[in-house]
């Protein structure tokens, strides 16, 4: 099964970022969405979960919640936009992988036996940090995490 991970977008959604999800079995976007059409876009490339950043506004951003819970393939993936928000969630919910987003830092990290990733942010570029996106790659109970960059 194939993940396709994006966060960040900021109203841009990059046909270099859409290329890459497609093929992909779910996608899950990290928040700071700011537009209801990457949605929509992405949603007919697969199912979708999204969550809401800090800059989601609106009646369409107020369907979304901060966090969310996918259990696939026996893998449970909690989604929240902003890591510092975490507290003690990932524990509770017994995550096996964290998706977040907010940093615009593309990081794939293990702590507490938990795999936490950030694919970065494949919107506006910010500073000199990449655009990017990421997949996770799930065999059974391995999930391999791959990330990409796109040029501007």
């Amino acid at each position: 099964m194939r993940i396709g991970l994006i966060s960040d977008t900021h109203g841009l959604l990059r046909p270099q970022a859409l290329a890459f999800l497609r093929g992909s079995d779910h996608i899950v976007h990290a928040g700071d969405i700011c537009d209801a059409g990457v949605l929509q876009a992405l949603a007919a490339l697969a199912p979708l979960t999204a969550v809401r950043g800090n800059n989601d506004l609106g009646a369409w951003a107020d369907r979304l919640n901060e966090t969310e819970l996918l259990v696939i393939g026996g893998m449970r993936l909690l989604v929240i936009h902003d890591l510092a928000c975490l507290g003690t969630a990932a524990a509770e919910a017994q995550a096996d992988v964290v998706v977040s987003g907010h940093s615009h830092k593309p990081l794939v990290r293990r702590e507490d036996g938990r795999l936490f990733v950030n694919p970065g942010s494949a919107g506006p570029r910010r500073f000199k940090l990449p655009i990017s996106a990421g997949e996770l790659l799930v065999e059974g109970s391995v999930v391999t995490p791959r990330l990409v960059q796109f040029d501007a």
